[in-house]
């Protein structure tokens, strides 16, 4: 965790975002899918938002929570059966909130196609002990 702190006072606003910019991979089985055999609309905001989270809390090392999502444009459906990438990019850093973005990526299982299916934008606060916004540090 020392490693880490020296890390972050030495990180310029872009070397941090590059820093903090995360990816998490995901199967789509057939408990997270609706009646068309694709992926529950649902279900791909709460991976986003997850990653958001995660993006978000690199990004401060501080406490982070979702105030909105701003916008999620659904391209293309995700089918079962394959694999999805989500990744998650610090867009904008205000006084206290940070705008991620989230695009999702489906991955053929058997083949080396790949295709943008989702984009979803978030806005995170980041808050004290006591659940009041506070000035985010980098």
């Amino acid at each position: 965790m020392h490693l880490l702190i020296e890390t972050k006072n030495k990180m310029d606003l872009q070397e941090r975002i590059k820093f903090s910019e995360s990816r998490i991979f995901k199967a789509v089985f057939p408990n997270t899918t609706n009646h068309y055999d694709t992926l529950f609309g649902g279900t791909a905001m709460q991976w986003m938002d997850e990653v958001a989270f995660i993006t978000a809390t690199r990004f401060s090392r501080q406490r982070m929570v979702t105030v909105s999502s701003d916008r999620i444009d659904f391209k293309k459906p995700i089918p079962a059966g394959t694999i999805v990438e989500l990744i998650g990019k610090v867009t904008h850093v205000g006084n206290t909130s940070l705008k991620i973005r989230v695009d999702i990526y489906i991955e053929h299982m058997y083949s080396d196609q790949r295709e943008h299916a989702i984009r979803g934008e978030f806005t995170f606060v980041a808050i004290d002990e006591h659940k009041k916004p506070v000035k985010i540090t980098y």
